[in-house]
């Protein structure tokens, strides 16, 4: 445990029914005593752990009431951080949560770091770091697969697939030096005969995890989304369709949307990061130009494209222009405007020309087809797999990396296996494959790296 107490205010600032200032460390509860004082008369020093009192915040100085509260008061080690850990539960206004968080700087806690308390937990053990981790997943899931994700890498699924590879590959080390040990016993042979089985099984499991792992990532971040098309074919319609809401300007004058507009919407339990962009046209227009030039660029960066045609004009130089642009990308085509034009015979066209892309046709003003848009879009990052329920995914980064270099270390460890090296070669990549792996949960992981985890955290959790 540490030696400091630290204290922030652990709800969103703005006025609400409730705000909490939350104080960690040995000083937790001496600075209750100091500030806190019961509205029923009982001594809440001597009624135990986790429970709430009644009372006030009063001002030692000046004896003057600060705000009436509910003090929460919670002892070690049954705390989040491990350590005792005292809320108070005000009144949800700027001016209360700010005079009592000043309150308890003043009698002997510092003000928390970003992401201090969750990193105080996994200090402590209380989390592993992928576990620490999952706890800002929490917070930012955006849909309920999404969150999902986030409860089972806090749950310690994922950590539990680790730590069951890690002792399969301390079990190869012990036989390796086993062998190296004891060269009398003739065990080298088949001890490298069982351990290339042992190996390529090993591998087979971290193939199905990395496997998953783009899909945990989209469930994780959201799917960067980015609608594009010539002016006025209705791609800020389809933006507000998809969102249920008005969110973009729609009107009949080419070139309204001028900057990108993006926002997240939940489409089959999927994050969709949607980003409506200005029509790809050329245009001496300053502002529409710089518009134009921000949607190519923000093209170039998309997990999916959804092209939006006009059936009403049909395929003119611009959309072929533009279908070319994203010839090489995920992208689906919508064929728009298909009540007053004939979109089944552009459709038609569109695949021929580009065979490869789905081609949907939909009329954003009647509503026809925006279901199966939604189907498209599923259908295209998830390939029909019920991907949420097959957990644990791999949603960061970093955690895919680890993996990653694991599997190489394996590799080779085959390789060396095969060419008959020395057996020392192979513990030594064996043991970095081990560590590779103990960066995930922690038990390996460098301090700056962690310092980088945690930075992401709000003051407060």
């Amino acid at each position: 445990m540490l030696d400091d107490t630290i204290a922030a205010i652990a709800t969103p600032l703005g006025e609400g029914a409730i705000g909490i200032v939350r104080v960690s460390g040995p000083e937790a509860v001496p600075i209750a005593e100091k500030l806190f004082v019961s509205r029923t008369g009982v001594d809440w020093r001597k009624l135990g752990s986790h429970r709430l009192f009644y009372g006030l915040v009063v001002d030692p100085a000046t004896g003057r009431p600060v705000d009436e509260v509910l003090l929460g008061v919670m002892y070690a080690p049954r705390t989040f951080t491990r350590e005792d850990v005292v809320e108070f539960n005000c009144h949800g206004g700027i001016v209360p949560l700010r005079r009592i968080l000043e309150l308890v700087l003043q009698h002997g806690a510092r003000l928390a770091e970003p992401g201090e308390f969750t990193r105080r937990a996994f200090l402590n053990g209380r989390l592993d770091l992928a576990q620490a981790e999952s706890v800002l997943d929490i917070i930012r899931a955006k849909t309920e697969a999404g969150l999902a994700v986030a409860m089972s890498l806090l749950a310690g699924e994922l950590s539990s697939r680790v730590r069951t590879f890690q002792d399969r590959l301390l079990g190869l080390v012990a036989q390796v030096e086993a062998s190296i040990d004891f060269p009398e016993e003739g065990i080298e042979e088949a001890t490298r005969e069982d351990m290339v089985e042992s190996v390529r099984a090993i591998m087979g499991d971290l193939e199905e995890l990395l496997r998953q792992a783009r899909y945990g990532k989209v469930y994780r971040e959201g799917l960067r989304t980015v609608i594009v098309g010539r002016p006025n074919v209705g791609k800020s319609s389809l933006l507000n369709s998809l969102l249920r809401e008005k969110r973009a300007i729609v009107t009949e004058i080419p070139g309204t949307t001028r900057d990108i507009i993006e926002e997240v919407v939940n489409i089959r339990g999927i994050p969709v990061r949607l980003a409506d962009t200005a029509g790809l046209r050329k245009t001496d227009d300053v502002v529409e130009r710089i518009g134009v030039e921000r949607s190519r660029d923000l093209v170039k960066m998309a997990d999916l494209v959804l092209v939006v045609l006009d059936a009403s004009t049909g395929l003119t130089p611009d959309d072929r222009s533009i279908l070319e642009l994203v010839r090489e990308q995920p992208g689906i085509i919508l064929v728009n405007k298909s009540d007053i034009g004939d979109g089944e015979a552009l459709a038609r066209q569109v695949t021929s020309l580009f065979p490869d892309k789905p081609v949907q046709v939909i009329s954003v003003k009647t509503g026809q087809g925006l279901a199966h848009v939604e189907e498209a879009i599923e259908r295209m990052i998830l390939g029909g797999q019920a991907v949420a329920s097959q957990l644990p995914l791999v949603s960061h980064v970093r955690h895919k990396q680890a993996l990653a270099r694991c599997y190489e270390h394996l590799q080779e460890v085959l390789r060396a296996l095969s060419a008959g090296e020395n057996l020392d070669l192979v513990a030594i990549d064996l043991r970095a494959a081990w560590e590779a792996l103990g960066e995930i949960t922690g038990t390996t992981v460098a301090d700056d790296i962690v310092d980088r985890i945690f930075q992401d955290f709000c003051i407060g959790k």
